[in-house]
């Protein structure tokens, strides 16, 4: 590589080192730090892991970080399942002049941020909101129902703000994916279960897999999501870490709840490399 090559490349690993190191390395580090921290009798700071057998102590705790779990991973799957037939049907059966309008469609909703999204949501679904005057114009309830602060609003609000990170790495598969491998499994014989399973899913593994690590690690931080559509009985994990660091300002005790989510997502995502046979280079690619 000649001077000005690799002048070229200092110039542009630079600055994304220095963001990487300033952003996300060193204040991880503080952090972890911070979680092994605590106080003595006399108020003096020691090295202790109270801060982690708090979480094993407490049955609050470690149940809703499982809790948070299993539901991050339902949302993961029910993403895959809402989405998959959208990329599909952008990628294989709508004309191709049309593709790109139906993607601006499928993207528009997402120029605006979550927080207007969510609150679009809580419009649509309260007591006085749309959907419940709707069905008391046409007699179908009697008295206003609320469908908002339980589970399955939250999950489906959940779904709906992941649907793009889900969608996007199936629709790039998907448009790599040549025709002529469906026409074939069906012109052989294979029904639409055994082509799905055995040409489409396994052609699509690794934007299947990107996109699942993607939903899976931003369902498991939501904070905003579940606390306005599940309400005070949502129990995400992230709304403890929330609680130790603004409410009870034991900052040491929110670093080691964050490390572990942390820890978690991390396992999720080496998991879920080892189940699809995939690497994480070829899923980022």
């Amino acid at each position: 590589m000649s001077r000005g090559g690799r002048l070229g490349l200092y110039l542009f690993l630079v600055p994304v080192l220095l963001w990487l190191l300033l952003l996300i390395v060193i204040p991880h580090i503080d952090l972890l730090v911070m979680s092994f921290r605590g106080e003595d009798d006399l108020g003096e700071p020691v090295w202790t892991l109270a801060n982690y057998i708090n979480f094993f102590g407490d049955s609050i705790y470690w149940l809703t970080f499982a809790r948070t779990a299993v539901y991050a991973l339902l949302v993961t799957f029910l993403t895959f399942v809402v989405t998959f037939p959208v990329a599909f049907y952008i990628t294989k059966v709508a004309r191709v002049r049309y593709g790109g309008l139906l993607l601006i469609l499928l993207l528009m909703p997402f120029w605006v941020s979550e927080l207007v999204r969510v609150y679009g949501w809580m419009i649509l679904l309260r007591e006085s909101g749309v959907i419940n005057h709707f069905l008391l114009s046409l007699g179908l309830l009697d008295r206003p129902v609320e469908f908002l602060y339980n589970d399955a609003t939250m999950i489906m609000g959940l779904v709906y703000t992941s649907m793009l990170f889900m969608a996007v790495p199936l629709i790039s598969s998907l448009e790599g994916m040549d025709d002529s491998l469906i026409e074939a499994a069906h012109d052989l014989g294979a029904s639409r279960f055994t082509i799905f399973f055995r040409v489409v899913i396994p052609y699509i593994a690794p934007g299947i897999t990107s996109g699942s690590i993607v939903v899976f690690m931003l369902t498991l931080g939501n904070y905003l999501t579940p606390n306005l559509l599940g309400g005070k009985n949502s129990l995400w994990f992230t709304e403890q870490i929330y609680n130790e660091f603004i409410a009870s300002f034991n900052w040491n005790q929110g670093a080691a709840f964050g490390f572990l989510l942390l820890l978690l997502s991390s396992a999720f995502i080496w998991i879920g490399l080892k189940l699809s046979r995939q690497t994480l280079g070829r899923t980022l690619t």
